[in-house]
């Protein structure tokens, strides 16, 4: 079995840092975390999880957005990025494995066009949309230590952030 990662959770400054961008100098590394961060999301449970999250500042993400009948589609992303994105969104409710139990409705495009390196290096490039697209848009966000409460107003960000950090404290976490 592979070792779990701990999940970051605010107010932990690594959250809110940019992360750099994964090198071949990483390689080694990059595919054994990659593995326990695939892990970790399973376990949360969730459907997307960065680098950031877990303490480590690489430009890497790990995403399955299939459904909970569908064959598990796990992907490893390095240096994503947004190439276009729809005028066309969607209000949907987010949830994020650094603020377990705290949703909000955020808005983003709907419809992606995006670029990034599998663990082999190869590049990939498709345009995403519902469920993928947001996922994607979501943990690239982290990457750029941005957190999903961050869409919100001060006020909702505010009040989830204070009500994290009362469940958390009352966990003793």
């Amino acid at each position: 079995m592979t070792d779990l990662l701990p999940i970051l959770t605010p107010p932990d400054p690594r959250l809110r840092q940019k992360a750099r961008p994964v090198t071949e100098a990483d390689a080694d590394h990059v595919r054994r975390l990659a593995e326990r961060m695939l892990a970790t999301m399973y376990a949360a449970p969730g459907i997307g999880l960065a680098a950031p999250q877990v303490g480590e500042g690489l430009r890497l993400f790990v995403m399955d957005v299939a459904g909970k009948n569908e064959t598990p589609a796990p992907q490893v992303l390095l240096n994503p990025e947004i190439l276009e994105a729809s005028r066309e969104t969607e209000l949907r409710e987010e949830g994020c494995l650094s603020l377990p139990n705290q949703y909000a409705d955020i808005e983003r495009p709907f419809r992606i066009r995006a670029r990034w390196l599998d663990l082999t290096g190869r590049k990939h490039e498709a345009e995403l949309d519902a469920l993928a697209a947001r996922c994607f848009q979501h943990e690239l966000d982290h990457l750029n230590g941005v957190l999903f409460v961050d869409h919100l107003s001060i006020l909702k960000r505010n009040m989830i952030l204070r009500k994290l950090a009362k469940e958390l404290k009352a966990k003793g976490r």
